[in-house]
């Protein structure tokens, strides 16, 4: 029976090694503590261990857990966490991209939820692990996926967006949105959506969004949903709906995760680690609000019992 091991002080990094390295084959005790712990200090944590035992913090947690969890989780819940946020989307991107079916919702989470600037050490941090481009490998997926279109427009905003958000723009791209596609019989018109995807930042596209409703009375989804657009407006309906409300998106991709007609405990993982200081509180509200169920809550009582519950529940606690 594993010793009980105090929590991590965040003052005494060697201290906290030292409770790390002497817990390896009980490390639950930790686990709370370790979800608490901010990107830097994190950072701190690898680089001592790295330090006072001459290996990478990550390989060690990995070798623990390959036998513990599943195959379909990969023991990289814990190993994720202590990524720098950029290596961990670079991961996460090849891992999506690597599936037999592209996981195009965790790409969508990173080129929709990061800022342009983290967007940048994503493709330098994708490139140096893997030697290859990121823009290249969503580029040159085959088959062609009416995704692929959209993430290649979002990709070339991320290069070339102007940082100042103007009203007048968003309703300009809002009356171009209503005019190719509602507003002529419902014949959606992909270059120009795909135009001011890829000319357009996040926060501008938001704001876009925003202004067609106070000016159609609707949502931009509605419109999507009104014709009919096949692949392509599926596509283009989940990626609005990120931009649009990112902490409703997120809620129910976690609730959906688990009591949805395709379980995958990887896209509740994915949903806490990468919202994690961003938005967490607001998620937890909105799932509470919509499902009148505490997140931790659901997790606890849907998830097994173990290392990989407690890490995820604790996430599901932090503020942002």
């Amino acid at each position: 029976m594993a010793t009980k091991i105090p929590t991590i002080t965040k003052h005494n990094f060697e201290l906290d090694c030292k409770r790390i390295h002497d817990s390896l084959g009980g490390l639950s005790q930790l686990i709370p503590s370790l979800a608490s712990l901010s990107q830097l200090e994190r950072q701190q944590l690898r680089e001592t261990y790295k330090a006072v035992y001459g290996e990478d913090l990550i390989n060690q947690l990995n070798r623990y857990y390959e036998d513990v969890l599943s195959s379909s989780i990969k023991c990289s819940f814990l190993s994720l966490w202590m990524l720098d946020t950029h290596d961990r989307d670079a991961v996460v991107a090849r891992e999506a991209l690597q599936q037999d079916e592209t996981n195009f919702q965790a790409l969508v989470g990173i080129f929709v939820g990061r800022k342009s600037s983290h967007v940048i050490l994503i493709t330098q941090a994708y490139h140096k692990r893997f030697k290859r481009l990121l823009d290249q490998d969503i580029a040159n997926l085959d088959p062609p996926h009416p995704f692929q279109k959209i993430l290649v427009a979002l990709i070339a905003s991320h290069k070339a967006h102007q940082a100042d958000v103007s009203n007048h723009i968003s309703k300009c791209d809002a009356r171009r949105l209503y005019e190719t596609g509602e507003g002529s019989l419902g014949a959606l018109d992909e270059a120009v959506v795909l135009e001011i995807l890829s000319k357009r930042s996040i926060p501008q596209l938001k704001l876009t969004f925003l202004s067609y409703k106070h000016i159609y009375g609707h949502d931009y989804t509605k419109s999507i949903k009104r014709g009919k657009y096949d692949q392509f407006g599926k596509a283009l309906m989940v990626v609005v709906k990120c931009i649009s409300n990112p902490a409703h998106y997120y809620a129910k991709a976690i609730y959906a995760s688990i009591r949805g007609e395709r379980r995958d405990v990887g896209i509740l993982a994915r949903a806490l680690v990468s919202r994690a200081g961003i938005d967490m509180d607001e998620i937890r509200r909105v799932f509470k609000e919509k499902y009148d169920k505490e997140l931790a809550d659901f997790i606890s009582e849907s998830i097994p019992s173990g290392d990989y519950r407690n890490f995820l529940a604790a996430l599901a606690t932090r503020s942002n």
